[in-house]
């Protein structure tokens, strides 16, 4: 069972049993208190956590990196895929990149205490409607130990504590992380119980986690159709539900070619284990004459396996798509692709196959861009880019937690104020009614 830790380590390891349920409502009770102060705190304090958080973890890079790399040892020695074992390593430069998140997260505005909107009512009473953090946040999460930064500095910066259930896979290497910083919030006088891991070898520790209504205010799941199945039908405690990519990139007819072939190649190969990596392409057959051979070749080029309709199986080494492909997010150097007879075409199949991430168009045809942008029903529609921008770093919101695919209040990538609630100030003057 789980007891209080000094501010710079985490709990000991849960072990599995009757006693875990206990264990980690003790830890969201912590955690509860922990997310009061936040709530009040003033930006210099949460921004001077931040910058210690950050230092803290370049200053132990090593330590950090050693805890990985057992993660990595064992994760290769059980046959792991490798597109699990990419998204579990660090190096140097993702560690860097850590700490530099936490840091650009230090240097965007804050969003509790903003008003949205604010009204004199006829009768005299002032109404302001606010951002407040939600209280405590739940992340529950595969491999990528990186998140386990972003997701503290992204809830840190927004005035919520943290409670992170990582995969087992990445547990030396979360471990480490989420001491380093404890250690940085305690230095800089904000409560370490303010970032804590949910530990554990099973299912139960994220199970007791998804039943913690009451004590956790929202969950989010990132990782697998499977994670975020199990995540949504199981927890008692609201969800906010990110999801996988399975990302469509369309060639028009009206494609500048050469745009369209260095458009596919990055959003195919720039990173593949990553959600919003392209998993599917669409040619349009006005070009695909010209177009499927000169992707093809390139794609093979690039180490990439085509898993393709009749038209694309005429290049050499395209391999037969099944239905199945078309609903896959690969994660891996592999991409389903199609010729479209028509926009038309296009667009239905991204309805029936899409995973409602990132679609993106390629076209010079205004009208084209504009019939795809209001048309296909997915987080984030692209015209002449690549789905790889879909992310929120690269749409200055700094580090995020994750990308929604649902239609509630988070939609796409999710920065800071999509991780805060509002209410109603009501200012009024001896007002009754």
């Amino acid at each position: 069972m789980a007891t209080s830790s000094a501010p710079g380590t985490a709990p000991e390891v849960l072990a599995e049993g009757p006693d875990v349920e206990q264990a980690v409502h003790a830890t969201a009770a912590r955690a509860r208190e922990a997310a009061r102060r936040l709530a009040v705190a003033p930006r210099a304090d949460k921004d001077a956590a931040l910058e210690a958080m950050a230092t803290q973890l370049l200053a132990s890079a090593t330590a950090v990196l050693e805890a990985n790399a057992r993660d990595v040892e064992a994760a290769e020695g059980a046959g792991a895929a490798a597109s699990l074992v990419d998204r579990l390593r660090l190096d140097e430069d993702r560690v860097a990149g850590m700490a530099a998140g936490l840091r650009d997260v230090a240097a965007l505005p804050d969003p509790v205490g903003e008003v949205l909107r604010g009204s004199t009512l006829a009768n005299g009473l002032e109404l302001r409607q606010v951002r407040v953090p939600f209280g405590v946040v739940g992340i529950i999460y595969e491999a990528r130990p990186n998140v386990t930064a972003d997701a503290a500095g992204i809830c840190l910066k927004s005035g919520n504590a943290v409670l992170l259930r990582g995969s087992t896979s990445a547990r030396h290497s979360n471990a480490a992380v989420v001491d380093v910083l404890r250690a940085g919030l305690a230095a800089a006088g904000l409560p370490a119980d303010a970032v804590q891991l949910v530990r554990g070898t099973g299912h139960e520790a994220a199970k007791a986690l998804m039943r913690a209504r009451g004590l956790v205010d929202v969950l989010v799941p990132r990782g697998g159709a499977g994670l975020i199945r199990s995540v949504v039908l199981e927890s008692t405690v609201p969800v906010i539900e990110t999801g996988v990519g399975n990302c469509h990139v369309y060639v028009d007819a009206a494609a500048d070619l050469d745009m369209a072939l260095d458009i596919v190649l990055n959003a195919k190969t720039s990173r593949p284990s990553v959600c919003n990596a392209a998993e599917s392409l669409l040619v349009h057959e006005a070009v695909a004459d010209v177009f499927v051979p000169r992707v093809v070749g390139a794609l093979r080029d690039a180490g990439v396996a085509v898993h393709g309709d009749e038209w694309f199986q005429r290049e050499t080494g395209v391999v037969a798509a099944s239905q199945a492909d078309y609903d896959e997010e690969f994660l891996s150097l592999d991409i389903a692709a199609a010729v479209v007879p028509s926009l038309d075409a296009a667009l239905e199949h991204i309805r029936r196959h899409s995973s409602a991430h990132s679609e993106a168009i390629v076209t010079d045809s205004l009208e084209a861009a504009r019939r795809f942008t209001a048309e296909v029903d997915s987080a984030a529609v692209l015209v002449n880019a690549s789905t790889r921008f879909t992310d929120g770093g690269e749409f200055g919101f700094g580090a995020e937690i994750g990308i929604s695919t649902q239609k509630l209040h988070a939609r796409g990538p999710m920065g800071l104020p999509e991780m805060t609630s509002t209410k109603y100030v009501v200012t009024g003057h001896g007002h009754i009614r």
